[in-house]
């Protein structure tokens, strides 16, 4: 009788199972040493770069790393990378680094063209969602984020100063909107939550972020709001515009070169935060803009498409929004407690 060992792939060399992912690690390192050994260039080089790594080093990074390697290593011999290609992309990312700051982000920028962002924050969004859970999508940060925006009282507007001298005065009255919705918790019986924190952003009707323009007051367009007991936010703002990321800098010098439209469609920014709950990072996209299916970014997602309606009878709003936010239980038992369900 003649005996049939197991595939190599599901046993190691003592005959032992071996786990499906180690299984799966193995083939693909053969994958790619055979790769190697086909290529004009040294196959035995990204494999010592990779076991230059210690014992000791960060678990997540001794996870992620030897794939990181191999990537940019395949990448470069696939292209024929060249020293100057090199130092020149090398130049890019430093260029980048010089430009950010506290207001701008030109890297994070960099990430948005390329949708590394949107794709990071997809995989992050299937990893903490729960079959059936019906979560607020997310979306991208994006690059003007400003952290301490003013606290208001519910109903205020986040359009300071405005007056018929400002230059887009008669577009912001015919903007003007009404924005309101409630914060729920995800735990079932779904629940309204008290006290959470929506903090909301957009650009002026000229296209630009407060901290691109020295025309617009500070933190102009951006405001944080507390719900009440019924998990009820409530401001006043305007309907975004649509606008083109900024091209003065390497991320924008890039788009050209790729010969890619820089425009973003109209949206509004928000942070929606609570004790006990997962914050939200995400935006909304006006239905009215020409750009909706054609944003730079690639953060657009249909559940975050929303539709403006007149508002009549208020004097401060032409048009009227509810959009409600629901967010995840981080796990930690926090989100029931006093103070933060808007039912206790």
């Amino acid at each position: 009788m003649t005996s049939e060992s197991a595939p190599a792939s599901d046993h190691d060399s003592y005959g032992c199972p071996t786990p499906p992912n180690e299984s799966a690690k193995h083939q693909k390192q053969s994958q790619f040493q055979s790769q190697a050994q086909e290529s004009k260039y040294d196959p035995t080089f990204t494999d010592r770069v990779i076991s230059a790594t210690g014992p000791n080093a960060h678990t997540r990074l001794a996870q992620v790393m030897p794939s990181l390697v191999r990537h940019l290593h395949d990448f470069a011999r696939e292209v024929d990378l060249t020293v100057a290609e090199w130092m020149a992309a090398v130049e890019f990312i430093n260029a980048c680094g010089r430009m950010s700051t506290d207001r701008r982000n030109e890297t994070q920028l960099l990430c948005d063209i390329l949708g590394l962002e949107s794709l990071v924050d997809e995989i992050t969004s299937k990893q903490l969602s729960t079959p059936g859970s019906q979560l607020t999508p997310s979306a991208i940060l994006g690059p003007f984020y400003r952290h301490d925006a003013p606290l208001l009282p519910a109903n205020s507007s986040i359009v300071f100063n405005l007056t018929p001298s400002v230059p887009w005065y008669d577009q912001a009255i015919a903007d003007s909107a009404h924005l309101t919705g409630r914060v729920f918790s995800s735990a079932s019986p779904q629940k309204p939550i008290r006290n959470a924190i929506v903090d909301v952003w957009h650009t002026a009707p000229n296209g630009l972020y407060e901290q691109q323009d020295a025309s617009q007051p500070d933190m102009n367009l951006r405001g944080r709001f507390a719900t009440d007991a019924d998990g009820r936010y409530a401001l006043y703002c305007l309907r975004p515009v649509a606008y083109p990321i900024p091209d003065d800098g390497p991320a924008g010098q890039l788009l050209a070169m790729l010969d890619r439209r820089p425009q973003r469609p109209g949206h509004i920014h928000f942070i929606v935060s609570a004790p006990g709950h997962r914050t939200l990072t995400t935006q909304i996209f006006d239905a009215r803009d020409e750009y909706i299916d054609k944003d730079s970014v690639f953060a657009v997602k249909d559940e975050l498409v929303v539709r403006f309606v007149p508002r009549a009878g208020d004097e401060r709003a032409r048009w009227s929004l509810e959009y409600d936010f629901v967010l995840g239980v981080d796990g930690s038992g926090e989100g029931e407690g006093e103070g933060e369900e808007g039912t206790k």
